[in-house]
């Protein structure tokens, strides 16, 4: 499964790697458990939803 990100000041979704994906989570929750986090996002976005953690949004790559 491939993740898109956007943060709140951009346009565009970019395609992200599991390892930045925890490195952004990690940045806008801090030590509030980001590996748990990352797995409820991978959750939510393979339903359709987008999902937003701080300042940044998340979403499954459409085909």
């Amino acid at each position: 499964m491939k993740i898109q990100t956007q943060y709140h000041y951009e346009k565009i979704w970019t395609e992200t790697s599991d390892k930045d994906l925890l490195r952004m989570i990690e940045e806008e929750i801090g030590d509030a458990d980001p590996q748990g986090t990352l797995l409820y996002v991978k959750e939510a976005v393979q339903n359709g939803k987008v999902i937003s953690v701080g300042s940044c949004k998340f979403r499954q790559k459409k085909v």
